[in-house]
């Protein structure tokens, strides 16, 4: 509640004071209205009054009631600014918090992932419900302790009763809360998966298959069997609420109906006005209602706590990779990369990825990695830069530990072409200047990006040329193609290449599978758009193609996390090793193959 607090108070102060007046203000309203109803009716049952005497409570009595009609409305006016402000500083500083992460470990954590998801749907909107919530009990809190009061004065042992009444209902509501977060985390699995088979259904990337196979129904299918079970948890938790919510309400009931012919006995003996009576039922409504209220405002607010608490755990995590407070400078490489036995495992519970590598990348060499798939690829080149940390051994940048340097400014001076790159749902500008968001509107960088990967032509014949959108996902009803454009698939390898070209003044180039997708013409075209684009760049070209890595300086043949082999390609070739059973395989795919007798 404190976190929260603290949320409203550096998002909207100003806000939050007046929701505060106004919540004080409001809770004190009824009580007024009731001891001035109380002195009207006394005044007008009197045997001898005056109009005076009567006519200045009823006129106060009047406007109370103006004021209690105007007031909410000013009320949900700064509540919502507030809960905007507060709802966006929240939001804010989760996303903050998780682009604080140096690398790729927690993504990669399907406990951690799962936090995330939580953390991603209470973020924004659980804050100001929670700060509403508070307010409301404030609210609520001052109402009933000024009708308590009241009680008090006219009856103590039966203002005992009312408060007492109301306190199975609170310890109810609070259980009911607890088994309420219960069923939430219970269902998330099955609405995360109820939501992948809608997705699946619902979208193109799939449609084929799913038709060409028939799997629709089966989907459908499985996505009604998730629904029937969250529904039916649901079920048995308002089962449960409707027989717990019973007993708590029998009694509230009971202590009103009995102060109710108290004190209709005690004004038939005198001891009660008409206005005392007024006043009591008021108070043993207001009480009890109150009181109701607030046991179901403690729950909610005890139920979105809890759900809260996920959000402070993204939030307040500790760094998942150590940085030094002072990291050194990184300055531009001048000797080269080197792998010192590295060791690495994504957990102890995992086998070695990386058993012992010793590896050096000479600055302006290319130097290739080959392996069967799980070689350990695709790690070393997190481990470059700085996803994960190994741990065994270091990785110096000419002669510095990684570790000792700022990550942001390690990976500043790297770029990267990803066989899995990002395909943005945003302009074809977009999509490229964001290899480099330095120069993310520079038309000229940008399409001379575009050129060298051989897209400029296409781009520029889009309907809005550079500005068009690459994807129909946001596209409005009768736009046409003015609103967005689907690409080919390698189309979208050739943007993803302009990516990762837009930083030409990188000293580490990684290519990880560049040409994947591309028919066997583009494919040429790009592998020797690359060779000219990496003459003198330190490179690390990792693919599973042997014909496109025989160019390179050297060849690193990875099996089971270590290096086997590693050399040029004819070296390679005359050892007769592993590369070359790899390299003849490949090759004779593309051998005539004997014709087949019928």
């Amino acid at each position: 509640m404190r976190a929260v607090l603290a949320l409203a108070v550096v998002a909207a102060p100003a806000a939050l004071a007046g929701v505060l007046l106004l919540a004080v203000v409001e809770a004190a309203l009824p009580v007024l209205a009731a001891w001035l109803t109380k002195t009207v009716l006394d005044s007008l049952s009197a045997p001898v009054t005056g109009t005076g005497s009567v006519l200045g409570p009823a006129a106060a009595l009047a406007g109370i009631g103006v004021a209690a009609s105007v007031l909410p409305h000013g009320a949900k006016l700064l509540h919502a600014e507030l809960g905007r402000r507060v709802g966006l500083l929240a939001q804010d500083r989760l996303y903050a918090a998780v682009n604080s992460l140096t690398g790729l470990g927690r993504f990669e954590d399907p406990a951690a992932l799962d936090r995330l998801r939580l953390a991603q749907q209470c973020g924004q909107d659980t804050p100001p419900q929670i700060v509403a919530s508070a307010v409301g009990l404030a609210r609520s809190t001052i109402t009933i302790a000024g009708f308590a009061a009241a009680l008090v004065l006219l009856n103590p042992w039966l203002a005992l009763a009312v408060l007492l009444s109301a306190v199975p209902a609170l310890l109810t509501e609070i259980r009911l809360a607890r088994a309420r977060v219960g069923t939430a985390l219970t269902v998330s699995p099955l609405e995360r998966r109820e939501s992948f088979y809608a997705f699946l259904l619902g979208s193109v990337q799939t449609a084929k298959e799913i038709r060409l196979f028939g799997i629709g129904d089966h989907l459908r299918g499985t996505m009604r069997r998730d629904r029937k079970a969250i529904n039916a948890t649901h079920s048995r938790l308002d089962r449960r609420a409707a027989l717990a919510q019973t007993g708590p309400a029998v009694v509230a009931a009971a202590t009103g109906a009995g102060g109710l012919v108290w004190a209709v006995d005690a004004v038939a003996r005198g001891q009660l006005t008409v206005g005392d009576v007024a006043l009591l039922l008021s108070g043993i409504a207001a009480v009890q209602g109150g009181l109701a209220g607030i046991a179901v405002m403690v729950a909610v607010t005890h139920q979105h706590l809890l759900l809260f608490g996920h959000y402070l755990e993204v939030t307040t995590q500790p760094p998942d990779l150590p940085v030094r407070e002072k990291p050194l400078p990184v300055e531009p490489l001048t000797r080269g990369l080197e792998l010192r036995d590295v060791w690495f495992r994504y957990s102890a519970q995992h086998d070695w990825v990386l058993r012992g590598v010793n590896l050096t990348i000479p600055v302006g060499g290319t130097v290739a990695l080959v392996g069967d798939n799980g070689a350990g690829k695709s790690t070393l080149v997190k481990l470059l830069c700085r996803f994960y940390d190994p741990e065994r051994g270091s990785i110096l940048w000419d002669g510095t530990d990684i570790r000792e340097l700022s990550p942001q400014e390690l990976r500043s001076r790297m770029s990267g072409i990803f066989q899995d790159f990002m395909r943005y749902d945003l302009s074809a500008a977009e999509n490229i200047g964001l290899g480099d968001v330095a120069h993310l509107h520079d038309t000229a960088r940008i399409r001379q990006a575009a050129a060298q990967a051989g897209m400029d032509g296409t781009l520029v014949s889009l309907p809005r040329g550079y500005d068009t959108m690459l994807s129909r996902t946001f596209a409005e009803e009768g736009a046409g193609d003015h609103d967005g454009v689907e690409l080919s698939g390698g189309q979208w390898q050739r943007v993803g290449l302009a990516r990762g070209l837009l930083r030409g003044a990188a000293d580490l180039l990684i290519l990880d599978e560049p040409s994947s997708g591309l028919d066997p013409e583009a494919e040429h075209e790009i592998h020797q758009l690359l060779l000219a684009h990496r003459a003198g760049r330190t490179s690390l070209l990792v693919s599973h193609r042997l014909n496109a890595v025989r160019g390179a300086d050297l060849i690193v043949v990875l099996r089971g996390g270590e290096i086997v082999e590693q050399g040029d390609h004819d070296e390679l070739m005359g050892r007769q090793g592993r590369y070359a059973a790899l390299f003849r395989r490949q090759a004779e795919g593309y051998a005539d193959a004997p014709a087949v007798p019928r």
